[in-house]
């Protein structure tokens, strides 16, 4: 596919599971198309960047490896992010890079550097404490509690903001800081 079919496809996109596991299989299948997914990703003021984030986050889902020659400017752009739709999909990617990176610190790798590393955590924290939808948060605590597997500072920090939260959001918020703060006991 050229990259030019494949812009004008994601610009007609929509919010359908279909149709964004349809432009994630052209993206698995044509591995030269990342990087133009990522140009529309990383750059927030394109309209249709929140659509790129939607593709990114089922790309990212199997291969997140493929964000390694994107993470220095993935993690510098996470603060960059406002509209409800990349937001999900960003700090849902998050969640993939905390999960990825703690499984290769287990076996003596790294996939985050310590830079990354602390623009996630701190882009992870804002999304909590700001009025962003659940879903952002939902995911944002997730990360959190992975990465506070290797910083210890995190809990409490987390434990603090979740039990101050808790009344003041919706069942789905309630239920998604139920599941951590239950892991933090």
């Amino acid at each position: 596919m050229m990259s030019s079919d494949f812009i004008r496809k994601l610009e007609n996109s929509t919010a359908h599971r279909q149709s964004r596991e349809s432009m994630s299989d052209s993206v698995s299948a044509n591995p030269e198309l990342l990087p133009v997914l990522m140009n529309v990703v990383l750059d927030t003021q394109n309209k249709n960047h929140y659509k790129g984030c939607w593709i990114s986050e089922l790309v990212f889902e199997n291969h997140i490896d493929w964000l390694i020659p994107y993470l220095d400017i993935f993690c510098k752009t996470l603060s960059s992010y406002s509209h409800d739709g990349a937001l999900r999909s960003v700090s849902k990617i998050c969640l993939f890079s905390a999960t990825y990176h703690l499984k290769k610190k287990k076996s003596g790798e790294g996939f985050l550097t310590d830079e990354q590393l602390e623009l996630m955590m701190e882009s992870c924290f804002d999304w909590l404490i700001s009025d962003q939808k659940v879903a952002t948060k939902a995911y944002a605590m997730r990360a959190l509690y992975a990465f506070g597997k290797i910083n210890d500072w995190i809990y409490p920090e987390l434990k603090t903001i979740l039990v101050q939260d808790y009344p003041n959001h919706s069942a789905a918020y309630q239920g998604a800081s139920k599941e951590i703060l239950k892991k933090l006991k």
